[in-house]
């Protein structure tokens, strides 16, 4: 009798639920990998490239909002922030809302290596093939942005 018979709680969703965390680890650290590797093309690491491709699509943004958006320490977000200020990549304007707290953004120089990363990465992603339909892509986005909620309290600091 297998631990699914003997209790019903321990259903078969919850088992294909962890099979899903067991994937989302090493594709995360493969496509980790993917940037370190192509990281000399543009001179970004997977922070930076992290921050970049949050100005882009958030806009101007404090450390600490980036931190809670992506889950990172306000340490490790300031760190990356820093290397890409250094870069000439990302500015600090003053935030009408908070004295202490900047807003980051995107320098031009920024926009086109951030540009750049993610048409490579598309360009990968396209390699995919076409049979995945856009419901199965869908339900797989939910399911992740579901397990994401579920670890919302999480204290990343």
């Amino acid at each position: 009798m297998s631990d699914t018979d003997r209790d019903p709680a321990a259903g078969a969703p919850t088992d294909r639920l962890s099979e899903v965390f067991d994937l989302v680890g090493p594709l995360y650290r493969r496509a980790q990998r993917k940037v370190e590797q192509d990281a000399p093309i543009e001179g970004l690491s997977v922070g930076v490239r992290a921050v970049l491709v949050m100005l882009r699509e958030q806009g101007p943004m404090t450390v600490p909002q980036m931190g809670r958006a992506q889950a990172l320490s306000r340490q490790f977000v300031q760190r990356m922030t820093n290397d890409a200020a250094g870069r000439g990549l990302v500015g600090f304007a003053p935030n009408p809302a908070h004295k202490r707290s900047s807003l980051i953004r995107l320098t031009p120089a920024g926009r086109a290596a951030v540009d750049a990363v993610v048409e490579r990465e598309r360009a990968m992603l396209r390699q995919v093939g076409g049979d995945l339909t856009e419901a199965e892509i869908e339900a797989c986005l939910s399911v992740l942005a579901r397990l994401l909620r579920l670890l919302d309290d999480i204290d990343m600091d």
